[in-house]
Parts: C-alpha cells; sequence; structure tokens
C-alpha cells in the first residue's frame, strides 16, 4: 500500500550521490528530481503536498511541458524532497545545517560564517559592508552585474559614500582569449555578445575611475577558464561558482571570514593574487 500523500518523502542518501542525481542538481533539472522522488514511492499528488504547488504544475514539470527557474520555487523542492546539505549545495542553495559540513572540518566551518542561496539574497549584506571598507577585490567574468551598471551590486555604493580614498582592483575574463569563447559557447551566448559585455564592463569601470575621485581603480584581463566568483571587501570573502548552465549570480554565496589556521580565505586569497600577477592591466 502506498503511503499517505502527507507523509515526507524520504530518498535514501545513496541515491543523492548518484552520478545521474548529482547531473541533474548541477544542472537543476527539477523534472530530474521529481522522477526520483517517483522512483522511490512518491506519488504526483504526495510531490505537490511535499514542494507546495498544484498537482497540475507537477504533472507539467514531469512530462517536460514546464521548467522551473524561480529560486523561491528551488527551495520549495529541497525542502519538499528532504535534500541533504551536499545535494542542497549542487543544486545552487545554502546549506540548511552549516555545522554539519563535516568533509570541512571544525576550522573549515568556522570560516564559512554566512551562506546565501544567491547573490540576491546576499545583496544587502555585500552593500551594507562595501560602504565600510577601504580595499575591494573583484574576480569575475564581465562583471556587470558586480560593477558595470547603474544598478548593479556594487557601484551605487562606491559613487554615493563620502570622499575616503578606496582601491578597487578587478579582474575580468580576456575578451579576446580561448576561455572567453568556452565559457561563451558554455552559457549558450556568441563569443561576439559576450566579448562585447566584457568590454562594456571595462568601459565603464573607466568612467567609474573618473566620477569617483576618492576611488583608486585597477582593472585586469585574466586568461584562465573561470570557476571562482569573488568578492573581498578588505578581509570579508563573498565566494559563488560559475557553473555550466548558471551565472555567478545564481550561485549559493558563501561569506568566508579569515581564521588563524583556515584553509578556505587563505586559499581564495592566494587564487586572486596568483591570478592577477598573470594579468594584464587595461585601467
Amino acid at each position: 500500500m502506498s503511503p499517505p500523500s502527507y507523509e515526507p518523502i524520504v530518498i535514501p542518501l545513496r541515491s543523492w550521490r548518484l552520478p545521474s542525481t548529482r547531473a541533474a542538481l548541477q544542472a537543476r533539472d527539477v523534472r530530474a528530481l521529481f522522477a526520483l522522488a517517483k522512483h522511490h514511492g512518491a506519488t504526483q499528488t504526495r510531490i505537490a503536498i511535499a514542494t507546495g504547488m498544484l498537482q497540475g504544475r507537477v504533472s507539467e514539470v514531469m512530462s517536460g511541458v514546464r521548467t522551473i527557474t524561480a529560486m523561491e520555487t528551488y527551495e520549495r523542492v529541497a525542502e519538499g524532497l528532504g535534500m541533504p546539505d551536499e545535494a542542497r549545495m549542487m543544486f545552487g542553495l545554502a546549506p540548511q545545517h552549516p555545522a554539519g559540513l563535516d568533509h570541512l572540518g571544525p576550522v573549515g566551518r568556522a570560516e564559512i560564517i554566512q551562506t546565501f542561496p544567491s547573490q540576491s539574497m546576499a545583496a544587502q549584506d555585500i552593500r551594507t559592508a562595501a560602504r565600510q571598507v577601504t580595499a575591494i577585490d573583484v574576480l569575475a567574468v564581465r562583471g556587470l552585474g558586480i560593477l558595470g551598471l547603474n544598478d548593479s551590486l556594487l557601484r551605487p555604493e562606491l559613487i554615493g559614500e563620502p570622499d575616503v580614498p578606496r582601491t578597487l582592483r578587478v579582474l575580468l575574463l580576456s575578451p579576446e582569449g580561448q576561455a572567453a569563447a568556452r565559457r561563451a559557447e558554455e552559457i549558450n551566448e556568441t563569443p561576439e555578445s559576450f566579448s562585447a559585455g566584457i568590454q562594456l564592463a571595462e568601459a565603464r569601470l573607466r568612467e567609474l575611475s573618473t566620477i569617483a575621485p576618492s576611488l583608486t581603480v585597477e582593472v585586469y584581463r585574466y586568461n584562465v577558464f573561470p570557476v571562482w566568483r569573488l568578492i573581498t571587501l578588505d578581509e570579508i570573502q563573498y565566494v559563488s561558482a560559475f557553473g555550466q548552465k548558471w551565472e555567478g549570480h545564481e550561485s549559493a554565496v558563501y561569506k568566508i571570514a579569515p581564521t588563524p589556521q583556515g584553509a578556505l580565505h587563505r586559499g581564495f586569497r592566494r587564487l586572486f593574487e596568483q591570478t592577477l600577477r598573470t594579468a594584464q592591466r587595461v585601467i
């Protein structure tokens, strides 16, 4: 007999670790995840109740008629399917129990002081911190969402603050290199439009250096395939990742602080400095 529709959905941990499930999590393939729940005995009604969706909507997702794109819905799907923290992070969501990340050890856990499901959820925290710092380092691909647009993450904070001397170092992907062409293909953009976005960001950063006289702006081009997206405000780091199917702002964001023996903060600091060492300065 099938379990009642209101009972929690239980998917064994081993199933979350299957290569096919990991691929579905990374691609945010909700259809495949619902199929996994069905494989473990969940009906469409049970999935709908667990995720707070209409049964008709669940049916559309499972038949491929509808896709899920909203972060709020991703969160409900993760909650409803009982997704463990390691699966949540692959799905682009913050873990529910950061202290349970045993693979990091106690020192690593202490470095991660907060997690956010996406950049939009971290935006207020980042903007508040940016108003109080004197050194900002950014490792990005195009950086439009961070600095290149009027309403981007950090640009209003850099223009609107009092005349306090500050430095801004920005590493952007070289628009002319093979890494840019590969990344453009990965996110289904033409190399021309992708490169144009980087060049627009550079132009806007050059403009920023003239309208914010108290800000020293340095912009560099690097030619290594991008994996990590990094915003450092003095000593606090906000780290996210570039996926095969999503941009850095869609990734979970980890707020990392330095600790006496912590490896994460030191590693990301070293990543920035080593990338800077081989980069070409353009501004």
